[in-house]
């Protein structure tokens, strides 16, 4: 386990998030206080089925860097929209220039990178179109293509690599983000999570019979699935930070019960919770606020409530934020982290979007309204299908 005083030398600098709800901190802090939801029904993409998503507006009119038109596709606009907020991007070439492009990293967590592409081509292809001559796999749908896009306009040179382990994705980047510092190869990591909306994920969850055709509605008592997001969210971690945002505990288990079905005593979750407290120094009390995975769908979120009951305890104030943003995938934990970290700034634990009555077998203390409460300590946790479990302790 990493020493927890080389873990609080690590601050969060600078963050930025683009989702349904807007871009940036400003309409998200207004949004969480709200309790707004940016769910919408949709036939983004031409869908066979009735669902609701939280689509990110006007991608395709932003303007791309000419120099990297290889790159261009839906994920790496959102992520290119993602640098343009909150003065994203001018911080990250600020923290590259002070400690040199060798010294700064890129961890990207995410599920189908640029996949939409080669559904377009694939599409295409059936109506007896022929392969583009310019389509490239490695610019598009390797998991690998955000990060190098991000790489290459930042000009960040040190580590650049993804992380794919489904919905835990981006929150587990951001532990390898703090390790990669802590070990002494970067001074600075540009951290995060991309995924855009696609026919493979929103298809495969339909297979599983796992999306609600109405907004989902974490918690309730009449949940019945959950609904597809897409979301970039970027975060700047660097030694000898100045910001008082701190990652100050992480936990990561493997509890391989089944694909995608958690364990319904939760275990896995459980144990992660654990040990992202025992780095953090911090005991069950300390804990103000717990973000929950929270995808709406029966089993997870009983799960869930099990695992935090076993390792803080029934009383914690907790709620899901995939009501107001849908379940983002590989892009997630990053999206939520950030959310979290709003939280902590502006003192609000936010509520529940969609919960009109509370599941009997839910935490008894779900919050369903934003309220202000001077947040220290909040956890918050990210789950994927195998039992790829991941809890992170975020301080002020």
């Amino acid at each position: 386990m990493t020493d927890t005083s080389s873990a609080r030398n690590i601050g969060i600098s600078h963050s930025a998030l683009v989702s349904c709800l807007g871009r940036g901190r400003a309409s998200h802090v207004s949004a969480l206080r709200e309790g707004k939801s940016g769910l919408r029904e949709s036939n983004h993409l031409d869908l066979p089925f009735r669902c609701f998503l939280g689509a990110v507006e006007d991608l395709a009119s932003l303007p791309f860097p000419k120099h990297l038109s290889a790159y261009d596709n839906r994920a790496n606009r959102l992520a290119l929209a993602a640098l343009q907020s909150d003065a994203f991007y001018d911080n990250a070439l600020a923290t590259q220039e002070k400690w040199g492009a060798s010294r700064c990293g890129v961890v990207i967590g995410t599920s189908t990178a640029g996949v939409e592409m080669l559904e377009q081509v694939y599409r295409a292809r059936q109506e007896g179109a022929p392969m583009p001559a310019d389509y490239s796999m490695q610019h598009h749908d390797s998991q690998q293509a955000v990060a190098a896009f991000l790489q290459e306009y930042l000009n960040f040179l040190g580590p650049s690599y993804s992380i794919s382990t489904a919905c835990s994705s981006s929150a587990k980047a951001l532990v390898d983000a703090y390790q990669l510092i802590e070990a002494g190869m970067c001074d600075a990591v540009l951290v995060g999570g991309v995924d855009s909306l696609c026919l493979t994920s929103l298809n495969g969850f339909e297979s599983l019979e796992l999306i609600s055709r109405k907004p989902c509605k974490p918690c309730d008592r009449d949940r019945d699935g959950l609904s597809i997001g897409e979301a970039a969210a970027f975060m700047i971690v660097e030694r000898d930070s100045k910001s008082d945002l701190r990652m100050t505990g992480y936990g990561e288990s493997s509890d391989g019960t089944n694909m995608s079905t958690p364990p319904e005593d939760g275990t896995g979750a459980a144990a992660a919770i654990r040990q992202a407290l025992k780095q953090a120094d911090l005991v069950a009390a300390d804990i103000d606020y717990v973000n929950l995975h929270g995808t709406a769908t029966v089993v997870n979120d009983a799960a869930e409530a099990r695992a935090v009951s076993s390792a803080i305890g029934p009383a914690v104030a907790a709620s899901s934020l995939k009501g107001a943003i849908g379940h983002t995938l590989g892009a997630a934990g990053a999206a939520e982290a950030v959310l979290c970290l709003y939280a902590l700034q502006e003192g609000i634990i936010p509520g529940n979007p969609g919960l009109e009555q509370l599941d009997p077998k839910a935490l008894p203390n779900v919050v369903t309204q934003c309220r202000e409460a001077p947040l220290k300590h909040v956890v918050s946790n990210s789950f994927g299908f195998g039992g790829s479990n991941c809890a992170l302790v975020l301080s002020r």
